[in-house]
């Protein structure tokens, strides 16, 4: 199936979480363009993870926000012991799920459709007369949106944030991606996530933003949407969740 062929597409996941799209883009006879908005570190203080480690079977639910919550959190923590059975594992996304199944946590509690916090709280799980009473720890990066914590403490919950891991603005040289668009060879940039968005207006500068504010953005979510667009983003077009959705409306761009 070649219905990318040729195409240049940038793709701005934090590059551990990229290849997956990279590889399916490049199936399509794609170009897959790799440029992390996101760069991801350890949190800069290991306190908050190294007071948990002692305290997991205090809580009911453990709840991951994304793959690098997996993985920052997990590696710290079966480092140091087993994971407790009573505590259950929930999350959101397909990459957080698989993640999850690589450190061999099958039985998880995610919605099937969705990729936010909107689709975690209409989960039966988390109904009030299910989740009350219940003390949940958040893993989580630094920043990010508190709707899950909020919800859950007003249908009763205790709710606890762990900070496992960081995020900044890499150093990239957008030069490459602005002649491609110069060009008229930049067919279209992925943009998965709201805090990516001031980033690569950032990097690419007033000139690379106007060369490029034409091309096709694709989005997973509104959120995603109305910060491109406010960013002056033209052709902001929103997909279905995670790679499949992006893929989904790639074929469907380009097969026109």
């Amino acid at each position: 199936m070649d219905t990318l062929c040729g195409r240049h597409i940038v793709v701005t996941r934090p590059e551990a979480q990229a290849g997956h799209l990279c590889e399916a883009i490049a199936a399509r006879g794609g170009v897959p363009v790799l440029f992390p908005l996101l760069a991801i570190a350890p949190a800069s203080d290991p306190a908050e993870l190294e007071s948990i480690v002692g305290r997991l079977e205090g809580f009911d639910l453990a709840f991951f926000v994304s793959p690098n919550a997996v993985q920052h959190a997990m590696r710290f923590i079966l480092a140091r012991r087993r994971w407790p059975g009573s505590v259950q594992v929930a999350t959101v996304g397909k990459g957080s799920e698989r993640t999850l199944a690589e450190f061999g946590f099958d039985a998880v509690i995610a919605p099937e459709s969705g990729f936010d916090s909107e689709a975690v709280i209409a989960l039966p799980q988390f109904a009030p007369d299910q989740i009350s009473g219940r003390r949940v720890v958040i893993f989580r990066g630094d920043g990010g949106r508190d709707l899950l914590a909020t919800t859950l403490r007003a249908r009763g919950a205790e709710v606890e944030y762990v900070t496992c891991y960081r995020r900044y603005c890499p150093e990239l040289d957008a030069g490459p991606m602005i002649e491609l668009a110069r060009a008229g060879q930049l067919d279209a940039i992925t943009l998965t996530s709201s805090e990516g968005v001031p980033n690569l207006v950032q990097l690419l500068g007033n000139n690379g933003l106007a060369a490029v504010r034409e091309v096709p953005v694709l989005v997973p979510h509104s959120r995603i949407a109305a910060a491109a667009r406010e960013a002056g983003f033209v052709r902001v077009i929103e997909t279905g969740a995670g790679d499949a959705g992006l893929l989904q409306s790639l074929d469907a761009l380009f097969a026109r």
